[in-house]
């Protein structure tokens, strides 16, 4: 409960000892970037007092350190951490990330609204402040079999709950353009409110009649060109950084004094192992003023810019009033917490051990037709094929054509040149589909790499030389309901059961951490070169990302927005 206002007051003008006080400390200020030395008073949740001293019933001793607000994640998908809310929470907190945007249609996609209420139970309970936007899209489109489908009403009957922001992003922008009356539905109930974007390389007046619709932001923006379009046209950029769309390097030039109040941080997608290895927002700090961003711009966008963007009034600023949400450093370029408040507590062990429990949903939903090699067999009697071109580090991709020739009617992966095969198999019990296709990039030698992550549907993907192995490897996951598995040499080499909507683990992050090496290991030895290959495997099934993808429906033109082949041959 918040504390009456006669406390803050009190403690406010010193007349009364603070609940906590951190002493001897200075605070950077973002809104005119000078330090200011003293004490930071809290009363309860709420920052009371700043510049001078005080007493408390707690104090904590920051004397050398700067004090920052605390981080903002302005979208991502926990689902994509592969943990829970909770894990999430207990991962990326102590990083200084005292605040979550997310978009939860990863589970969404699988169970339905029950998903999105199981983020909203979690969000209640974690130390950190997770928000969330409503997702949007579930399907992302209609060339793709999800588990669920949400409409505009049943999102109307979330849009009040304390937690929701608005609208999650807007991934079907060829539906907005042509005014899909089940898109513009949903637009129409959230008028007026947040509505997050997503319009890759979406320029012109199409940008402009997509922004027209009330959209306020975008992530997608992957060159400084296309962000400062963006910005130009009012929309608030994101910079994003996740473990497959890197687009800080791109865009950090474009980040300045001028340009920050309009410019936020997100990390989309990142797993535990580039959270361990790097870290979260906290790395994109580093990173950026490391490589010559004012230090002012890059605090400003990580924290008071993403609070106004989103509408986040009591936060964004170490002053009176704010939520506590406080990261103390010892040097502002290496961005390395040594406290973190969030909304008034220490963050420690005993704040993640106190925090009340939230059953997981989505068991058992791994619901796949038995598959065998002959599943992913590639009839054609034409060698012209339809190959998807993966660009490392981008969920753009390219839309080649290479000359497959068929064999006893039949075409096969080509190690040799890079061509792997790629399918989709319907894993919700809608069904049974099976789309094939054919990918380059993976450098894959021999075996197969299997997930259930697959955006945005979910779906089972799989990749491989060897039909055998695909199907091994696509078996195993009904089995362990859903996850990633990799398979070669007759065997399974490694897996990571997820099965939380075959989405997130219920291990601990550092377990998951464990299991993500040994896959990332297992798969170097299969000959595959990406440095992230499971979730960029995701990113090739999702159809509002150009140029060419691949659903249980078929091969998808993103460009034309449309199944071209369900084999993924020829036209």
């Amino acid at each position: 409960m918040p504390r009456p206002l006669a406390d803050l007051i009190q403690q406010g003008r010193g007349a009364a000892p603070a609940d906590l006080v951190l002493k001897g400390g200075a605070v950077l200020d973002l809104v005119t970037g000078e330090t200011v030395p003293g004490d930071v008073a809290i009363c309860g949740e709420t920052i009371v007092g700043i510049g001078a001293d005080y007493d408390g019933r707690e104090v904590i001793d920051v004397a050398g350190l700067t004090l920052v607000p605390g981080f903002i994640d302005t979208h991502l998908h926990i689902e994509s951490s592969l943990v829970t809310p909770f894990e999430f929470d207990r991962c990326v907190c102590p990083r200084g990330v005292t605040t979550a945007i997310c978009d939860p249609h990863e589970i969404a996609n699988v169970v339905g609204v029950p998903g999105i209420e199981f983020f909203l139970d979690a969000s209640a309970r974690t130390v950190m402040d997770i928000r969330v936007n409503l997702s949007s899209c579930v399907p992302s489109t209609e060339m793709e079999t999800a588990g669920a489908r949400i409409e505009a009403d049943d999102l109307a009957r979330l849009m009040d709950h304390p937690r929701v922001i608005g609208l999650a992003e807007m991934m079907n922008y060829p539906g907005v353009l042509a005014g899909d009356p089940g898109v513009l539905a949903k637009l129409e109930a959230f008028r007026g409110r947040h509505i997050d974007g997503h319009a890759p390389l979406l320029s012109g007046r199409d940008l402009n009649a997509y922004i027209a619709a009330g959209i306020r932001t975008e992530h997608e923006a992957t060159s400084a060109e296309e962000a400062k379009e963006k910005l130009q046209r009012g929309m608030r950029v994101l910079i994003r950084e996740g473990s497959v769309s890197k687009d800080m390097a791109a865009l950090r030039p474009l980040l300045t004094e001028r340009t920050a109040p309009y410019m936020c941080l997100c990390t989309d997608d990142r797993n535990p192992l580039d959270i361990a290895e790097f870290g979260h927002l906290d790395h994109m700090i580093r990173w950026m003023i490391a490589e010559g961003s004012d230090p002012l711009s890059v605090y400003r966008a990580a924290s008071l810019s993403a609070a106004e963007a989103f509408g986040l009034k009591d936060r964004g600023l170490v002053a009176p009033g704010r939520r506590a949400d406080i990261v103390a450093l010892a040097d502002l370029g290496e961005c390395r917490a040594e406290l973190v408040i969030a909304g008034g507590r220490e963050v420690d062990d005993a704040a993640f051990g106190a925090r009340a429990p939230v059953a997981p949903v989505g068991r058992g939903s791994v619901k796949a037709p038995p598959i065998t090699p002959q599943s992913f067999r590639a009839a054609s009697n034409t060698a012209e094929t339809h190959v998807i071109g993966i660009v490392e580090g981008r969920i753009l991709t390219e839309h080649l054509v290479e000359d497959i020739v068929p064999e006893d009617g039949e075409k096969r992966a080509d190690p040799a040149r890079d061509l792997a095969k790629i399918a989709v198999v319907e894993r919700h019990g809608r069904n049974g589909n099976v789309a094939v296709g054919f990918v380059r990039g993976f450098g894959m030698r021999e075996g197969a790499i299997a997930s259930t992550v697959c955006h945005d549907h979910h779906n089972i993907v799989v990749v491989g030389a060897s039909d055998e192995d695909m199907a091994r490897a696509a078996t195993r996951l009904t089995e362990i309901e859903g996850g990633f598995v990799v398979a070669g040499q007759g065997t399974v080499l490694a897996e990571l059961p997820l099965p939380v909507a075959g989405l997130m683990s219920l291990e601990p992050f550092e377990m998951v951490e464990a299991r993500l090496d040994h896959l990332r290991a297992a798969a170097r030895s299969l000959g595959v070169t990406l440095e992230e290959p499971f979730l960029q495997l995701a990113f090739l099934c999702l159809p509002v990302i150009p140029a060419l993808k691949v659903t249980d429906h078929g091969m998808v033109d993103v460009a034309r927005f449309e199944i071209i082949d369900p084999t993924g041959a020829g036209r």
